[in-house]
């Protein structure tokens, strides 16, 4: 991992700035059932999207629609972040989007099932604030398909 310090002063100064305050309060909800009880949603912020799709943009606060049915070959990742190394995404999307591990956790029966879409943000290029409308939209999205508990990867 890069040193703060080691970055030019306008990253070093925009990196900074994602320490902000978090917009409204916490939205923590003790869990009231085991996991293996529960559906769960991945949700990434390593800007992946299916292959043949539209990439993410810099500064894009939207997020990717992923269907659960979808092999880790056919992602792609649009990450604009330069200081962001996509080597282990190559090497195995799990790193990132742990798909094939969640799949072998609801086929154990420790979780007991995905939703039926995943989702997913490009993590660089914006504050919080900026993502709020979608998350909201996703909230929504989420709460329809009775998705109990979302598993995120920030990136």
């Amino acid at each position: 991992m890069v040193r703060l310090s080691d970055l030019p002063d306008f990253e070093a100064q925009h990196l900074l700035a994602k320490n902000g305050t978090l917009p409204g309060p916490r939205a923590w909800v003790a869990p009231t059932r085991k996991l293996s009880q529960r559906k769960v949603v991945l949700i990434t912020t390593a800007g992946i999207h299916r292959a043949g799709e539209e990439p993410f943009a810099a500064s894009d606060a939207s997020y990717r629609v992923l269907p659960g049915d979808t092999s880790g070959a056919d992602f792609a990742m649009s990450h604009a972040s330069v200081n962001f190394d996509r080597s282990g995404f190559q090497d195995d999307v799990n790193v990132v989007f742990p798909i094939d591990r969640f799949r072998e956790l609801v086929a154990e029966q420790k979780v007991a099932a995905l939703a039926s879409h995943h989702y997913s943000f490009m993590g660089a290029g914006l504050t919080p604030p900026a993502y709020e409308s979608s998350v909201r939209q996703l909230a929504e999205i989420l709460r329809r398909d009775n998705v109990d508990t979302a598993f995120l990867t920030p990136v």
